[in-house]
């Protein structure tokens, strides 16, 4: 097992997979299970422009079709929702079908692709 072994005052050993400064911090995570590590804070995604928080993929796909993407329909990815730029363009974002599953990876991957138009944030400042 990788990590890292933390003892407490009784000497109650836990192991933290992937830590971060609030996983050492607290002795029980605020989120746990969420992102990547157990004190991870939850993020959203914002859009820029009408600074709303996305919280589903009819919102986002009208966002992105007004930055000039498109629905792409691949019958080989039935479990994805992707969206792509042009015809001619390798820009391609790839989604998981169910909402519940879209991550902070995600987030960022949008981001990237449309830098001055989303930001992802952390949930509780929203």
């Amino acid at each position: 097992m990788s990590g890292v072994w933390i003892f407490d005052k009784n000497g109650v050993a836990r192991l933290i997979t992937n830590p971060t400064r609030e996983s050492f911090e607290q002795k029980e995570p605020p989120y746990p299970g969420t992102a990547t590590s157990p004190g991870a804070r939850p993020r959203v995604l914002v859009y820029l422009p009408t600074n709303e928080v996305i919280r589903s993929y009819t919102q986002l796909e009208h966002c992105l079709t007004e930055l000039g993407w498109s629905r792409y329909h691949n019958s080989g990815c039935p479990n994805l929702l992707q969206f792509h730029r042009s015809e001619n363009s390798a820009h391609l974002i790839s989604l998981p079908k169910n909402f519940d599953n879209f991550k902070t990876l995600h987030m960022y991957d949008i981001v990237v692709k449309n830098r001055s138009f989303f930001e992802v944030r952390d949930a509780t400042a929203c």
